[in-house]
């Protein structure tokens, strides 16, 4: 059942943002990088990751690169099969400052909207760090790990493996459960363009916890407490003052009770003004993202890498402006029965038939030619406005989380509103008035046992509307 509902949920994902491309479920062979500057060298290299799967990158390294240098692993942030080239800016800077940094293109295997494994892209990441360590001119001592966003998930959790790690950096990461991350990123964006109310309140919190209980949200509840915990390694983390996808006042102080709590003294926290979730520049409070890193960044991360694997780490240290957050994130608890996926599909179901078939009955009665009782105002409006209610609620909510956190674009806005969610507001209530007219009809006249039965299953589906609308905060403010 499960299935169903998510094979529905991207249905109707698909008609409410017909432009947004799902990521890609199988591999996709990248182009090595071209164009690569003067003062570095490129060298194409394969390993084996995560269940043997083979993937490709590139080592940069400085022309005039000492021996013994330092190396670094870049771990994607998420999104299937991403190409090495999204990161080729990090890697441009960092091999600047001395180091020899691996980048990859991300597997698309085994990893996609509804499938992955943060163990898994572990797995490829130890992978990458095996084969640079074996890189000449690279000391195998002095090689680390860099991760981006779902790679500071994944980045801890290698290096609580392997003591052949010698540093993690982190940017952008999060310390919360990934479910709890996303429903506070979209939340935010929908803030960030204005919107308050249910919309933002109620509807997009049920809603992703109806996608997780479907299967339709992978590792959602992923506790990165105990790899946290477990990392002996120093730790810088990274943070762009105007996160929209982390809550960057939230994540820093459970980074540092989780090493404090492993013995780990050995970390630096850094914020940087006017940069993003990606520590890159950003003129309009992290919305527009510039290809330029934030000033200082790769200064910072050089620096720290080689007093690291000169063997001076840093004692427990935080810096920088204060981030801004605008709200705090909260528990995202998994559905209880009468909420779950299960139910939701079932009411889906209901509406269908109630709402969708009275029309239906009556247009075969019409051809047949059929003597039939006249239909009333309130119950033609009843299944209308609740028709178009319940298909049009959940298209626009997959429309809204589609478009993603800080890029989400609620569409015209009236009140603090979108218009589009006022007017399913509308409908909802609407459809609520109108089950109460038609039960009163309902009552008070005799219509044919045929009829009866119609009009019947119509009220049933009105009457379950009521507390599903409430749920949805389609009723409410």
């Amino acid at each position: 059942m499960r299935r169903m509902l998510a094979a529905l949920a991207i249905a109707l994902a698909l008609l409410a943002a017909p432009a947004v491309a799902l990521p890609p479920g199988s591999p996709v062979a990248a182009a090595p990088p071209s164009g690569v500057p003067a003062d570095l060298t490129a060298e194409e290299v394969s390993f084996a990751g995560g269940d043997g799967l083979v993937l490709h990158g590139t080592v940069l390294s400085p022309a005039d690169a000492r021996p013994a240098r330092p190396g670094m692993v870049l771990v994607h942030g998420a999104g299937a099969g991403t190409p090495r080239t999204k990161l080729m800016v990090e890697a441009v800077e960092f091999a600047r400052r001395g180091m020899s940094v691996l980048v990859h293109d991300k597997r698309s295997e085994g990893y996609s909207l509804f499938q992955r494994s943060y163990a898994q892209l572990a797995d490829d990441a130890l992978g990458a760090v095996a084969t640079l360590r074996r890189q000449q001119g690279v000391d195998p001592a002095k090689v680390g790990i860099w991760g981006l966003s779902e790679g500071g998930w994944v980045a801890p959790i290698a290096a609580s493996r392997t003591a052949d790690i010698a540093f993690v950096v982190l940017v952008g990461a999060n310390s919360l459960p990934p479910l709890r991350q996303q429903v506070w990123a979209v939340a935010a964006g929908l803030r960030k363009a204005g919107v308050s109310g249910s919309l933002v309140d109620r509807a997009e919190h049920n809603f992703y916890r109806m996608i997780a209980d479907g299967g339709m949200f992978p590792e959602p509840y992923y506790d990165p407490e105990p790899a946290l915990t477990a990392v002996r390694q120093p730790l810088l983390g990274i943070w762009g003052t105007h996160d929209l996808l982390t809550p960057p006042r939230e994540s820093p102080p459970l980074f540092a009770k989780a090493l404090d709590k492993g013995g780990n003294q050995h970390y630096t926290f850094r914020f940087f003004a006017d940069a993003d979730h990606a520590a890159h520049r950003t003129p309009d409070g992290g919305v527009t993202r510039l290809p330029e890193l934030a000033p200082g960044y790769a200064d910072l991360v050089g620096t720290w890498v080689h007093d690291v694997t000169a063997g001076d780490p840093p004692t427990a240290r935080t810096s920088g402006p204060a981030p801004v957050q605008a709200s705090l994130s909260r528990p995202v608890d998994p559905p209880a029965w009468w909420e779950s996926a299960t139910m939701q599909l079932a009411a889906l179901v209901l509406f269908l038939v109630a709402f969708g078939g009275y029309p239906v009955v009556a247009l075969v009665r019409r051809l047949r030619g059929t003597s039939r009782a006249p239909a009333a105002r309130a119950a033609r409006l009843l299944s209308a406005a609740g028709l178009a209610t319940v298909l049009g609620g959940f298209a626009y909510l997959f429309y809204v989380i589609r478009t993603g956190g800080k890029l989400a674009y609620p569409g015209p806005m009236l009140l603090d509103r979108p218009l589009i969610w006022l007017a399913l507001q509308g409908l909802a209530v609407a459809a609520v008035v109108a089950a109460v007219l038609t039960a009163r009809a309902w009552r008070r006249a005799s219509p044919p046992a045929g009829e009866r039965v119609r009009l019947g299953v119509l009220l049933a589906g009105g009457a379950v509307f009521v507390p599903w609308a409430l749920y949805w905060g389609l009723l409410l403010p």
